[in-house]
C-alpha cells in the first residue's frame, strides 16, 4: 500500500530567545528557506509545508515559492502545529515529520531515515538520536538525553545524564556506557498525530520540560533510529557563529 509522507516546519516568529528567528539572515537567504531548501531534497517527502504563526513569516515564503499555511498563534509546542496544518492541507497523508525550523542545513538524509521507520505499519512515533561523544554535552542539561529499549524505542528522555554509572567517576563514563542525545525531530502517524495533541499535560513532562514524555506517560511507543548526522540548531543569536564551517 502506497503511503504519503509529508513534512511540516513549524515556523513561530515569537520568541523569548531569539524573535523573528525564521527572518534572520544565513549568507544571503533565511534560516525558514535554507530549512525548507533542504527538506525539498528529502527522497521521501511527496509535499513540504512551512506551518506559521505571522503575516511576515507567511509572505516571506512566497517570496521564494515556498509552501505555507497560516495556524494559530496560541499552539504551545510544534506538534500542535503540525495537526492544524493537517488539518488545512488540501491534500492527504499518511505520515507527518516534524521538521524543525532553527536548522539550516538539515541533511536531507536524517529526514528520509526518520522516514523509514513506518516502512513497519506498527509503528506509531518516531524520531532520531545520535551517540554522545563528548563530555560537554553528556553533561550539558540544554542537551536531552534518550534512553533506548532492545529494540530501538524510547523508554525515557531526560535532560539529566543517564543513565547514572554508579561505581564508576564521571570523567570516565563514556568509557563504561553508550549515550545517546536527542535529535529534535519526530515522525507520526497522523491517526497519532490526532490523538497525541488531545492529551493533557503529563507529570513528567511539566518536570523536565520535553513534550515526548507525555506521549510515553500515555502508553504511546516511539520508534529511534540512530544518526550519524551532527545537528546544529539555533536557539540564541549567538548560536549563528556554530554554522560558520557550513558557509
Amino acid at each position: 500500500m502506497f503511503v504519503k509522507i509529508i513534512g511540516i516546519i513549524p515556523a513561530r516568529y515569537s520568541s523569548t530567545r531569539f524573535p523573528g528567528k525564521p527572518l534572520v539572515d544565513i549568507a544571503g537567504k533565511s534560516m525558514i528557506q535554507r530549512v525548507y531548501e533542504q527538506a525539498k531534497k528529502s527522497k521521501s517527502l511527496a509535499d513540504v509545508i512551512i506551518a506559521t504563526d505571522d503575516i511576515r513569516i507567511e509572505e516571506h515564503v512566497k517570496t521564494f515559492g515556498g509552501n505555507v499555511i497560516m495556524t494559530k498563534e496560541s499552539h504551545q509546542s510544534g506538534t500542535d502545529r503540525c495537526f492544524e496544518t493537517l488539518q488545512k492541507y488540501t491534500g492527504s497523508a499518511d505520515i507527518i515529520i516534524n521538521i524543525q525550523g532553527d536548522e539550516p542545513f538539515i541533511h536531507p538524509e536524517q529526514i528520509d531515515l526518520l522516514a523509514s521507520c513506518f516502512n513497519s505499519d506498527k509503528v506509531q512515533l518516531a524520531t532520531l538520536v545520535k551517540k554522545i561523544n563528548n563530555y560537554d554535552e553528556l553533561y550539558n542539561n540544554n542537551t536531552p538525553k534518550v534512553i533506548l529499549n532492545k529494540v530501538e524505542e524510547a523508554i525515557y528522555f531526560s535532560r539529566q545524564t543517564i543513565p547514572y554509572i554508579r561505581e564508576q567517576k564521571q570523567n570516565e563514563w563514556l568509557n563504561y556506557q553508550t549515550f545517546y542525545k536527542h535529535i529534535g525531530i519526530y515522525g507520526y502517524t497522523a491517526k497519532v498525530l490526532s490523538e497525541i495533541t488531545l492529551l493533557k499535560q503529563s507529570s513528567l513532562e511539566l518536570a523536565e520540560g520535553l513534550e515526548q514524555l507525555r506521549w510515553i506517560e500515555n502508553g504511546y511507543k516511539i520508534k529511534v533510529e540512530i544518526t550519524d548526522f551532527e545537528s546544529i540548531a539555533i536557539d540564541i543569536p549567538d548560536d549563528l557563529k556554530k554554522l560558520t564551517k557550513f558557509l
